[in-house]
């Protein structure tokens, strides 16, 4: 049975996720899990809830605990499988610096984890960790798979491909949930039947394809989508957009709140949370899978000083990553130990693409997944050195991507944009020199849209001296 190592397995959600995904699988359940983190207090809670649900299960997996970086190595020797999910230097203080510091310089941000001047600055210092992982990887488990779900995805992932000899995938949750979420959010319904093709960059990868019985959906998706953009779309009763929406699932108090406060707002004042993305999709031909939160920052149309009211317009939650992290550690203080203290707790294997990649590798019964891979020609206008998002197949020969060919040229055009944020933060990465982070932060769409490169340089610089040393010295 294979050995999965799990670093960051702090990530106590997330690795119930995968791992409850991987107990769940007849053909991973057995298989000896290490857990590693650095933090000793949400390494045990991990532990713990995990050990319940093994027990639940039958007790057919070995669980096992390593700490700190000195078993780093030990954690991954023999593995067969490495998920990485970690998280460098957290919401306090990496992840206030990346907000507070642009916000000095006018500069606004929602997520700031895969673009902009957050997301270049989270995989600097995100990079020189995961290299180390990749030389570890290298002496103690030369042939494992490394699962890559932590962001900024293209960048890591780029970097691991390029700089290493670790094979490497990276997986984002929006790839397998975006026809359906497209579908139901406009009211058409999603039963399993529908054909959809993805491809693209990660996090502004492109629904190139939908239909149904051989029945192109776009024409009604667009037709719908504008409506809803203007307020004008019938949802129906609140019961009828739960229904809609949920399916035979019965939503969680929480979950039934906040789909009653969008309900509310969209009847009120015409509002919903995907407005950018139907706005791009208007002006670009193509949905995009990652949220509209996301691509309002990762294009110069929507956060911009000289139009504060398209904050408004178009729904744009200003500061919402450091809002959710505040949120998710006042929950976890009050609810975590629904997971952590319950001797009974159960899992139900999830969409993550984790365990199905790893079923398919030790059954060879194959299987298909939105994987991020080095393009090397698969999108023909597209860098060659870019990190794509394409349909791979996946089975004991590994993970196998598919040829796309060319995106519609504005698709490529916008993907473009990003990229040489991308290209650009990774040359940083690679050889220390401050120039090139510079480079990268001119490049992004946003920030260049904002601010002067005087500014930018010097935005820069705070940054660099704020992060001290969570990143490696610059020349």
């Amino acid at each position: 049975m294979p050995k999965i190592t799990f670093m960051g397995a702090g990530s106590t959600v997330f690795a119930k996720n995968v791992l409850g995904d991987s107990m769940m699988t007849p053909a991973l359940e057995s298989s000896t899990i290490a857990l590693y983190d650095i933090d000793a207090v949400r390494l045990e809670e991990s532990a713990t809830m995990l050990e319940a649900i093994n027990r639940n299960n039958g007790s057919k997996a070995k669980i096992e605990k390593y700490l700190g970086v000195e078993n780093r190595k030990d954690a991954l020797r023999g593995a067969n499988y490495v998920v990485n999910a970690i998280q460098v230097g957290g919401y306090d203080p990496c992840t206030i610096t990346d907000f507070e510091i642009p916000k000095k310089y006018g500069l606004r941000q929602t997520i700031a984890d895969t673009l902009g001047v957050g997301g270049v600055f989270r995989a600097l210092r995100t990079i020189p960790v995961m290299l180390d992982f990749a030389h570890d990887m290298e002496e103690v488990c030369p042939d494992a798979w490394l699962l890559n779900y932590t962001n900024p995805m293209a960048m890591l992932t780029g970097a691991m491909l390029r700089l290493t000899g670790v094979k490497t995938v990276g997986l984002c949750h929006s790839v397998q949930v975006c026809c359906e979420h497209l579908l139901k959010e406009l009211g058409m319904g999603y039963d399993g039947t529908e054909q959809w093709k993805i491809a693209g960059i990660n996090h502004q990868a492109w629904l190139l394809e939908c239909t149904k019985d051989g029945v192109d959906l776009y024409p009604e998706i667009k037709r719908r989508a504008l409506l809803y953009n203007e307020g004008k779309l019938d949802i129906g009763t609140f019961e009828e957009r739960v229904k809609m929406l949920r399916g035979d699932e019965k939503p969680s108090e929480e979950d039934l709140k906040r789909l009653r406060e969008e309900y509310d707002l969209y009847k009120e004042k015409g509002l919903h949370g995907d407005m950018v993305r139907l706005e791009l999709m208007r002006r670009f031909g193509y949905y995009i899978t990652e949220s509209s939160e996301h691509n309002a920052e990762y294009t110069p149309y929507f956060i911009k000083s000289r139009y504060p009211e398209l904050i408004e317009r178009f729904n744009i939650p200003l500061d919402e990553y450091p809002r959710r992290c505040i949120n998710q550690i006042r929950d976890w203080k009050e609810r975590g130990h629904e997971l952590t203290k319950n001797p009974l707790l159960s899992h139900t294997r999830s969409r993550e693409y984790a365990s199905y990649i790893m079923e398919a590798m030790e059954t060879g019964v194959p299987t298909r997944i939105g994987g991020n891979v080095l393009n090397n020609g698969l999108i023909t206008n597209l860098p060659q050195n870019a990190c794509v998002e394409v349909p791979c197949l996946v089975d004991r020969n590994g993970v196998q991507p598919t040829y796309v060919g060319a995106l519609p040229e504005q698709c490529a055009a916008l993907n473009r944009t990003n990229i040489n944020v991308q290209l650009m933060t990774i040359e940083a990465a690679r050889t220390l020199k401050r120039d090139y982070i510079y480079q990268a932060v001119m490049l992004d769409p946003h920030t260049a849209a904002e601010l002067s490169i005087d500014d930018i340089v010097a935005m820069c610089d705070d940054l660099i001296e704020a992060h001290g040393d969570w990143l490696p010295k610059y020349h």
